[in-house]
């Protein structure tokens, strides 16, 4: 029996098949290595620094492992290597430099404080009871300003840095760019598949008085290249032999029962075993859960920001 090949993401969401940038460039990237896979959506620990991760039979390689979900598929997976003879170019180091961190703080900076938040608990928290989504989202969210320094004295100076950095990366990627369709010799690489889930999650995601998207939409030819990903990958109708089929559960992996999608016109499908006992026991968790909010802001009242340690299994940077 052929080996099922799953990647497991975060739920979907405005329009992407995933609302997780990093899910997302996972995703990419395997459509732009034409392997085959399974999607299936991982609901129940949204904060976890392994989603996404990929199942090749017993295998499972996660995205916490080496140096995130790509390197993994490249080097345990046996996906193709797109980086082979462009990693090595002069301006490869430096490029991705700035998408891994200029763009990635300021996207994290959007999502988790510049809109409020409301963008970011709707790709992460808005399956998990109410009080626990609440509280996972702050959590984050205080979790982003210790990790850029951001007090109440300094918070505009933060910001007005974090994104006066993401418009030069802009400004260096639209150079980069050019009129081609790929960033490196005019083919794709690991570096398009994680800057291509940017762009799509800045111009689906952010509402309209964003000012990360604003500065996306000042650089046409990056709002070429993500629109033609958008596309050909996102938006393509898929044929049964070669690309990914979609599935939803909330189970865990080692019991992930697979049932397709059914079209609109059909009846809604049944709700698993598992999804009926997760709702049932959500109803008596978020009376628990609100025991723990006062306990959790009580705590946090008395807490000594100046002493928090980052903790990267609770705030890996994924995006979240």
């Amino acid at each position: 029996m052929a080996e099922v090949n799953t990647l497991v993401v975060r739920k979907p969401c405005f329009g992407l098949p995933t609302g997780c940038p990093q899910c997302l460039s996972a995703y990419i990237y395997l459509k732009f290595a034409q392997f085959p896979f399974f999607l299936d959506f991982h609901l129940n620990n949204p904060h976890s620094d392994q989603i996404p991760y990929f199942e090749v039979g017993d295998t499972v390689a996660y995205n916490n492992e080496k140096e995130g979900i790509i390197e993994c598929l490249k080097e345990d997976v046996g996906v193709v290597d797109l980086d082979s003879g462009v990693s090595s170019l002069p301006d490869w180091i430096s490029t991705k430099a700035i998408i891994t961190t200029w763009l990635a703080d300021a996207l994290a900076y959007e999502l988790w404080l510049g809109c409020e938040g409301s963008s970011a608990y709707t790709i992460y928290y808005s399956d998990l009871p109410w009080p626990l989504g609440k509280i996972l989202s702050w959590k984050k969210a205080h979790w982003v300003k210790l990790k850029h320094g951001i007090t109440n004295d300094n918070a505009e100076v933060k910001k007005k840095e974090i994104y006066e950095r993401a418009n030069s990366a802009y400004d260096a990627l639209s150079s980069c760019l050019g009129e081609q369709n790929y960033l490196f010799e005019n083919r794709p690489s690991s570096l398009d598949a994680i800057f291509l889930a940017h762009g799509l999650v800045v111009l689906q995601a952010l509402s309209e008085s964003s000012v990360l998207r604003t500065k996306f939409l000042e650089h046409a030819n990056l709002i070429r290249y993500v629109q033609q990903c958008k596309t050909e990958i996102i938006e393509v109708t898929p044929s049964p032999s070669s690309t990914p089929q979609f599935y939803t559960d909330a189970s865990s992996s080692a019991s992930r029962n697979h049932s397709s999608s059914k079209p609109k016109n059909k009846p809604k499908r049944e709700k698993t075993k598992e999804e009926k006992t997760f709702k049932r026991k959500a109803k008596y968790f978020v009376v628990a859960q609100l025991v723990a909010v006062v306990v959790f802001l009580t705590l946090m009242t008395t807490f000594d920001d100046g002493e928090v340690e980052l903790d990267d299994a609770d705030g890996v940077y994924d995006y979240e």
